[in-house]
């Protein structure tokens, strides 16, 4: 059934000519959509929630957070170390990384970790005085440790005083006593 309104818009052959500009894209706009109906394809029905039929997939992920956004470097690193189970290892090497924001600069001058294992945290003080300061100061080390970086990554701080020099030199050492004083 074709209106009024259809037969002017969809007969350009005799007023073709007389059709300029946006009228005449208009007419072939509307002659084109009569020939999609008559092969049976119109517009397509949008998908309404509710009504059962399926969502339609985009290729894109639009205005909502999506897994194939780009990600920042640090999120993937977090949810790498989680997936694979070295939360524990890097907490430790926070550590190391911010020890002198976790003890202070004072105690950081004279003191340094040296190794974490198993939850005791092996450090090297600069001098004897300090070794039994540092001793003195576990607790409120520990404390403060454990509120930075986390509970039970530190459990213990094993303090060793300066170390003396090692004369043993070289793989091709000769086994012995070491230097001695060789002039009296």
């Amino acid at each position: 059934m074709i209106t009024g309104r259809d037969q002017h818009d969809t007969a350009p052959s005799s007023a073709g000519s007389a059709l300029k500009g946006p009228d005449l894209a208009r007419a072939a706009l509307e002659a084109a959509r009569a020939a999609a109906r008559a092969r049976g394809r119109g517009r397509p029905r949008r998908s309404v929630i509710g009504r059962g039929a399926p969502p339609r997939r985009r290729g894109w992920s639009g205005a909502r957070p999506d897994d194939r956004d780009p990600q920042p470097l640090g999120r993937l690193a977090a949810r790498l170390a989680a997936e694979r189970g070295w939360s524990q290892r890097l907490a430790g090497g926070q550590v190391f990384g911010r020890w002198a924001h976790l003890v202070g600069p004072d105690v950081a001058e004279h003191a340094k970790p040296v190794v974490l294992r198993e939850g005791e945290l092996t450090v090297q003080a600069s001098s004897t005085a300090w070794a039994t300061q540092l001793r003195l100061l576990q607790r409120q080390l520990l404390q403060r440790i454990a509120a930075s970086v986390g509970p039970d990554v530190v459990k213990r701080i094993k303090v060793q005083g300066p170390a003396a020099p090692n004369w043993r030199k070289g793989r091709l050492h000769i086994p012995g006593r070491g230097p001695r004083d060789t002039y009296g």
